[in-house]
């Protein structure tokens, strides 16, 4: 199984290798106000990849910080001693010799 894995991640890594190397002509991003960004295409996809996955990243983590707080307040905390379960009282055995 991990030789699997392996072979899909030298597949992926190959892929995207030749997909930079096949993109690798300039490009223009215009700005506002006439200005403009040169530099080769694969840099472009790359960072815009890369602000989308932190923009991402940095919206999630509101909600990550509330599922934990809601967590810590569900959970007891590891030190303290867990309250015993109740146990129903055994019924009294009248005859407990068995007769």
């Amino acid at each position: 199984m991990r030789t699997l894995v392996w072979l899909l991640r030298a597949l992926l890594f190959f892929t995207l290798f030749a997909f930079a190397l096949n993109n690798s002509h300039e490009a223009v991003v215009r700005w506002f106000f006439g200005h403009e960004w040169r530099a080769p295409q694969v840099i472009i996809v790359l960072l815009a990849f890369g602000f989308g996955a932190a923009f991402g990243v940095l919206a999630m983590v509101p909600t990550w910080w509330r599922h934990r707080r809601a967590a810590q307040r569900a959970e007891p905390l590891p030190g303290a001693p867990a309250p015993a379960p109740e146990v129903p009282p055994a019924p009294y055995a009248a005859h407990q010799d068995g007769v």
